[in-house]
């Protein structure tokens, strides 16, 4: 025990220094895991507002974890373009705008082409851009862009450089096999289950154990947001 003790904190070397890919992971972790919660906390206000009861429904990305990916990405996406160069407020609120509003856009696109249903739909909103974004969501990406690189990341950078760097590359590496096999299941499961909809049985013993495991019924308990295009 006094070993593993010795080889987790023994080493001096600061772990995830300046902005690295160790601790883009992390703050990616931590997007998927504030953007979940922000939106599930969202909804049961939503509901409150509607019905007077509250009911927490998940909100989630992924079909494992609270975690949503898309918030993950934006949040790296922020921090890698904006937090490494010195510019006016102004400009960060403008760039992240752009920048929160262009991955919701292409994120929407994308989720469509490949699995054939949406987590959002805007159509109708004020200022829509194909229903996959609007002005005014966009200009709130801009206040979180603003959030992230001046509060929030300085606060994530310091106490991920205080991780013990053995043991931040053990959790780092952990989490990144996790949260890959959660990606590839969920993102092959979306995909199957948009194929089975057109009625193609699975050609692989892979195919038909996504669908013997990952059923309709199964995703749509996952996928609370999901709507089919």
């Amino acid at each position: 025990m006094k070993k593993l003790k010795d080889y987790l904190f023994s080493n001096k070397k600061t772990f995830a220094k300046g902005i690295c890919k160790e601790k883009l992971f992390f703050i990616f972790v931590f997007g998927c895991i504030f953007g979940c919660v922000y939106e599930e906390a969202l909804e049961m206000f939503v509901q409150y507002t509607n019905t007077g009861t509250f009911q927490w429904v998940t909100r989630r990305g992924l079909i494992y974890g609270e975690l949503s990916p898309v918030y993950g990405i934006g949040a790296v996406a922020l921090v890698f373009l904006l937090a490494r160069k010195e510019r006016a407020w102004y400009k960060n609120y403008l760039y992240g705008s752009l920048i929160g509003g262009g991955f919701e856009y292409i994120l929407s696109l994308v989720q469509e082409k490949f699995t054939g249903t949406v987590s959002w739909d805007y159509t109708g909103y004020l200022l829509n851009l194909n229903g996959r974004t609007t002005v005014p969501f966009m200009l709130f990406w801009g206040i979180l862009s603003l959030m992230m690189v001046y509060i929030f990341y300085p606060i994530l950078s310091n106490l991920i450089e205080k991780i013990p760097y053995n043991l931040g590359m053990i959790i780092y590496y952990v989490l990144l096999v996790l949260i890959s096999i959660d990606i590839i299941i969920s993102f092959s499961a979306a995909v199957r289950q948009a194929i089975r909809r057109l009625g193609v049985k699975p050609i692989s013993p892979v195919g038909e154990f996504i669908d013997k495991i990952y059923t309709d019924e199964r995703l749509a308990r996952a996928y609370t947001n999901a709507i089919v295009k």
